[in-house]
């Protein structure tokens, strides 16, 4: 059983819809205090309304608006963190962005940088100012948590995507390396890896029955997952439970990698 605790406080970036708000709402049920985050300010603030309405009033989630893309605003969520709850127990590195499909020889800079900055150097500052304040508190009960929400892409090619896979690529390798460097620590870092998922990401294909159904037929499972699949593994790796875990990438695509 996963255990739980009051006192513990999650921050979760890109949550005010699909796998980030999943995860924000299972957290929050699982009665952590949430700093939750997007660019979109009025998104983001439905989005805390809505995970306060499915858990009640236990919770403290405080939306903090933003891209993470910029530093001091990576800054200031973990601060923000601090500032109101005295600490952070989780960091979910969620927020990410698709980009425009394009071949290799149509991709601007701009294309590559957008996708990268959001991506990987979100990850890379949020994970960085995290990691000051866990190093700050360290005890002999640490259970200490980054969880980077990467894709099938890190090790699947993506054509047409190749600022996408080259994130998602570059996002395994910061995990593997930060839980090298925090392993004895009691700072656990881990991936999760979704395959198709039912967000925002894949509307063009959910909206459309063949495209749909053709996706399906490549997932072993022969359907597309939930967001909800991906929070109770993110929730599973946070938890005490997930002790001895760090460094690696939990693949939760219905078999998508084993037949690709």
């Amino acid at each position: 059983m996963i255990q739980t605790n009051k006192s513990k406080v999650a921050v979760v970036t890109g949550s005010s819809k699909g796998i980030g708000k999943a995860i924000a709402t299972e957290f929050a049920k699982a009665s952590y205090d949430l700093i939750i985050n997007a660019r979109d300010e009025e998104e983001l603030k439905r989005a805390a309304e809505d995970i306060s309405k499915s858990v009640g009033d236990n919770n403290r989630i405080i939306p903090v608006s933003g891209d993470i893309s910029q530093e001091q605003v990576c800054i200031s969520i973990i601060e923000e963190a601090i500032r109101r709850f005295g600490r952070i127990d989780v960091l979910i590195n969620n927020a990410g962005i698709g980009g425009a499909p394009r071949k290799i020889n149509e991709l601007t800079s701009n294309d590559w940088d957008e996708v990268l900055d959001i991506n990987l150097k979100g990850a890379f500052l949020c994970t960085r100012e995290a990691v000051k304040h866990m190093l700050d508190k360290l005890s002999n009960d640490n259970n200490y948590s980054i969880i980077n929400i990467s894709s099938v892409h890190e090790s699947m090619p993506h054509p047409e995507g190749a600022p996408y896979a080259a994130s998602k690529g570059g996002m395994e390798m910061l995990t593997k390396t930060v839980a090298l460097e925090l392993a004895d620590k009691g700072i656990r870092v881990n991936s999760i890896a979704p395959g198709a998922i039912a967000t925002d990401m894949n509307k063009e294909v959910l909206e459309d029955k063949e495209k749909k159904k053709e996706m399906e037929k490549g997932i072993p499972v022969k359907r597309i997952g939930q967001p909800e699949e991906i929070a109770k593994v993110a929730l599973f790796l946070a938890s005490s439970d997930a002790s001895y875990i760090t460094g690696t990438t939990i693949y939760v695509d219905g078999g998508l990698t084993l037949s690709s």
